[in-house]
């Protein structure tokens, strides 16, 4: 993704907003926090999603409307930027960030509890409403079996969110290492085909640097 090319009339002010956002990550992860040329696009598009700045999001053509699917090469940042924004307290960024093995994990501990658990959100701060997730590595998780019965449980879950999207709205994000026709082939073209009306897609370039070195 790619800063916009011209200045956009925003009600924000990113020349103050990006420099904030960098201390503000600095001193969450224990270090500087350093913005790469590749990802500048990204991570401007995504403090534009978290304060829904729609002038933002129609110049660089994302949908406020829909979630964020973050992918790109392993451990080049991509739950941790998550976790960042979340600390910023955004207006949008409240959300849980959940790993997709921990929930296939209480899958085959507690059952089909753990979908509905997941699938239509637990009250959150007293709030009668389905929660906002990160779904944290998507894909490497695997299908599950409870008392014998298999159960793609991640698939199901994005299934049930996105009836719940389309009837009410409710926003999910996802990180991944997956790319599309990976998706397609473990959790099936029906699903792939509603992920594209649930997300935004913001990719990281596969050079991208791991940092965790």
């Amino acid at each position: 993704m790619q800063l916009p090319e011209k200045v956009i009339e925003s009600r924000y002010d990113y020349t103050k907003i990006i420099p904030w956002f960098r201390k503000k990550a600095s001193q969450y992860i224990g270090k500087e926090y350093i913005i790469s040329e590749s990802e500048k696009g990204i991570i401007f598009a995504l403090v534009a999603w978290m304060l829904k700045d729609d002038l933002v999001a129609k110049e660089m053509n994302f949908d406020l409307n829909k979630g964020i699917l973050l992918s790109g090469p392993i451990g080049c940042g991509k739950t941790t930027l998550f976790k960042i924004l979340r600390n910023c307290s955004f207006p949008s960024g409240n959300y849980g960030i959940i790993s997709t093995r921990q929930i296939v994990s209480e899958f085959m501990r507690e059952g089909y509890e753990t979908l509905e658990k997941y699938s239509n959100g637990i009250p959150y701060n007293n709030q009668q409403k389905p929660r906002y997730f990160c779904f944290d590595d998507l894909g490497t998780e695997t299908s599950s079996k409870y008392f014998g019965n298999d159960c793609n449980v991640m698939a199901e879950i994005l299934l049930t969110r996105y009836d719940l999207f389309k009837e009410k709205g409710l926003i999910t994000h996802i990180t991944t290492n997956l790319s599309s026709p990976e998706i397609e082939s473990q959790y099936g073209n029906r699903l792939r085909s509603r992920m594209r009306e649930m997300f935004n897609l913001f990719g990281y370039d596969e050079s991208s640097k791991d940092r965790r070195r």
